[in-house]
Order: structure tokens, then C-alpha cells, then sequence
């Protein structure tokens, strides 16, 4: 047995997962093989790319036995994807959507075969990492609060902002140098770290 008041606190914790993987400002890839149920299903949303294997199989558990399909972020995540009436055809029936649906919904990127899933994801970070760690930030960042942005203008602020933070810091000239070189060299995250140790040495 246990009080409301650490029943809240337990759930707070595990809510906490997916706001701070909203919060950090890495990229996340998740790679969904299979079954994504309750918590699984909440943490593939909480990514910002979601690759999928055929057999996958998605659903809000937590309506089938007895909770409410509202849980670590769901209600919040779904409806902004998928619309409200397919969030509530779902969260309200906890059926499952497979790997052909979720694509068709947008919910995933790709559909590809459990043996080639590792390396499609790979394939996104390395894209990603040829930007600079401050302009993935800051397009994550963006990305978050233009889903809730009051109006185009909102949102076009946070834009204008950060395209003149990006623009500012020491990375944008390594960039600019990188693609009028046709891209080729060392991805511009890997090239960051390096001139930090050197500095630090």
C-alpha cells in the first residue's frame, strides 16, 4: 500500500523521462522493433525520429487495464501528430496500430527490415551530425515551441532569434566552409569537440 501523495511522486519521476528528453538538446533516434506498449509507446513519441521495424505494434496500453491512456506525455504527443480524432480512436480503444498504419499516420519515418534498422538510424545521426551541436539545439528547440506557438508570428520569432544565435556563434564558419567544400571532411560535431581539447590543452 501506498499514499496518493507517493504514488504522485513515483509517477512524476517517470513523467520526468520524457521531459527531459524533450529538454535535451541532442536529436533522438528511437529505433521501435516490435512491440511499443504504455511507456514504450510514450517514449517512442517523446523521440524526434522514430524508425520502425515491420513487426512493430503501438497502442496506449494503460486503457485496457483500468488507467487512463493519458500517461507520460501521451495525451500531449499523439493529437499534435496524428490529429484529435485519431488520438482518441486510439487512446479511448487501446488498439494497436502496426508498422503500415504508423507510417501512413506520420508517426514513424521509415519502415525498414530488423536487420537494417541500426544502420538506417545511423544514417540520421550521421546526416545530423554535419551540423553544428548549436543549430541541432536550436532546431529542436524551435521545433518544440512552434508546436505550441500562438500564431505564425510566435513562431517566427523564436525562428528569427535563432537563426541569429546560429549565425553568431564560432561553428556557423566551420559550417559555411564545410558545404563550399562539398561536405566532405570531418562531421562539424566531431570538429567542435576536437577545438575544445585543443583550447582545454
Amino acid at each position: 500500500e501506498r499514499s496518493i501523495g507517493a504514488g504522485l511522486t513515483r509517477q512524476r519521476e517517470i513523467s520526468e523521462i520524457v521531459m527531459a528528453m524533450r529538454r535535451c538538446p541532442q536529436p533522438i533516434v528511437a529505433c521501435v522493433n516490435g512491440a511499443a506498449a504504455g511507456g514504450g509507446f510514450a517514449l517512442a513519441l517523446a523521440s524526434d525520429v522514430r524508425i520502425a521495424t515491420p513487426t512493430l505494434k503501438m497502442n496506449a496500453a494503460f486503457i485496457r487495464i483500468g488507467l487512463s491512456a493519458c500517461d507520460i506525455g501521451v495525451s500531449y504527443f499523439l493529437p499534435r501528430m496524428v490529429g484529435s480524432s485519431v488520438a482518441a480512436e486510439f487512446m479511448l480503444t487501446g488498439r494497436f496500430i502496426d508498422a503500415e498504419r504508423a507510417y501512413q499516420l506520420g508517426l514513424v519515418s521509415r519502415i525498414v527490415p530488423k536487420e537494417q534498422l541500426e544502420a538506417e538510424a545511423r544514417g540520421f545521426v550521421t546526416d545530423m551530425l554535419h551540423a553544428t551541436p548549436l543549430g541541432l539545439r536550436l532546431t529542436k528547440e524551435a521545433l518544440n515551441h512552434a508546436i505550441d506557438a500562438q500564431g505564425l508570428e510566435a513562431a517566427i520569432a523564436m525562428e528569427d532569434r535563432n537563426q541569429i544565435l546560429a549565425s553568431s556563434d564560432g561553428d556557423f564558419g566551420d559550417a559555411l566552409d564545410a558545404v563550399l567544400d562539398g561536405g566532405r571532411g570531418v562531421p562539424l560535431v566531431i570538429r567542435h569537440a576536437s577545438r575544445r581539447s585543443a583550447r582545454a590543452r
